[in-house]
């Protein structure tokens, strides 16, 4: 882990050993410190364009978000950090089912930030959105024969199928939408035939489903969009494709990367400011070029390369049921034997 505190014309970049006397220097009125399991180049963009904009720096720690909620449920009140920023909103959900967050609902976020991507007591907010949903060969499937994540059980994909491992948070939170939308019962069914159609043992990464789909071991997967993106960006003649999955039903299952204001923060306005300028048209307008994915403003246009993939609709459950129903969903997989 680091902690950087971004001013003017310097980086001050402290070791871990150092790290609680790196935060208390950084801390004053006119600084927010910030934990983010988000890597530093998707988040060291922002924090400049938000110190030039507002005069206020951002001290930040970077590391795996299942470490920072365990420190942050560590320090207590005695935490240092103003905001919380971490990807899927199941670990949200999980962050905010730990006592970490504060409730935050201001007009502004309720103007920027559509109600789905936002948690229903304002302990969170979305930032940035991508989608999960089906990538195939071009040169081996017609996209008539795809319509649905439920679709991919059929028969029809027996030996043609890669999948992301269960484990995997994204994985949990598109099982447990699923769940919301159709119950348990006919949720097991779908896994099962999924199960059924593998071609390989599930992946540990979306990219390796990308891989695999373009080596002729499988045809068709489940992919988060901005991992298409990052491929494409390599080999713009990749024979793959997006399919937007479920439009004449629930629509495409959607996730966020998001942050909220701490319980303990020592400059909750601060904090709140920074929430606030993240969800505006110039911050979301870096969200969206800086990953591939999409902003969370709705008044805000996709990066050039994501608008080229074409429209959706978006799954409108609202994204804090990812984590209500991430046991059931872990339950139901086990049970299918999806590992």
């Amino acid at each position: 882990m680091n902690i950087k505190t971004w001013v003017p014309s310097t980086l001050v970049v402290l070791a871990l050993a150092i790290t609680s006397v790196g935060i208390a220097q950084a801390k004053s009125e006119d600084s927010v410190t910030v934990y983010s399991s988000r890597k530093e180049h998707l988040i060291k963009p922002l924090f400049e364009s938000f110190t030039k904009d507002t005069g206020i720096k951002v001290a930040y720690l970077t590391g795996k978000g299942g470490a920072l909620i365990e420190r942050l449920k560590l320090e207590g009140n005695n935490t240092k950090a103003d905001m919380f920023m971490t990807v899927d909103a199941g670990n949200l959900w999980y962050a905010a089912t730990q006592d970490l967050f504060q409730a935050v609902q201001t007009q502004t976020l309720k103007r920027n930030i559509p109600s789905h991507l936002r948690d229903p007591k304002g302990l969170w907010t979305g930032l940035s959105v991508r989608a999960r949903t089906i990538v195939y060969s071009t040169e081996r499937v017609n996209p008539t024969d795809l319509s649905t994540y439920e679709n991919l059980a059929d028969v029809k994909w027996s030996g043609r199928l890669c999948l992301r491992t269960s484990k995997k948070i994204y994985t949990k939170s598109l099982v447990a939408s699923m769940i919301y939308h159709q119950g348990k019962n006919k949720v097991g069914d779908i896994i099962s035939g999924w199960v059924d159609n593998l071609a390989a043992t599930p992946n540990a990464k979306d990219s390796h489903i990308m891989n695999a789909i373009v080596a002729g071991q499988c045809d068709v997967g489940l992919v988060n969009t901005y991992y298409f993106g990052r491929l494409i960006a390599k080999n713009p003649n990749v024979p793959l494709k997006l399919f937007w999955a479920n439009q004449d039903t629930t629509g495409v299952h959607v996730n966020v990367s998001g942050a909220g204001v701490t319980k303990y923060a020592t400059n909750t306005k601060g904090a709140i400011k920074l929430l606030e300028w993240l969800s505006s048209v110039k911050a979301q307008a870096i969200y969206a070029s800086l990953n591939k994915e999409y902003p969370a403003n709705q008044n805000v246009a996709s990066d050039e390369v994501v608008s080229s993939w074409g429209s959706f609709k978006q799954d409108k459950m609202n994204l804090a049921q990812t984590g209500v129903l991430q046991a059931d969903a872990v339950k139901l997989m086990q049970i299918q034997g999806y590992r």
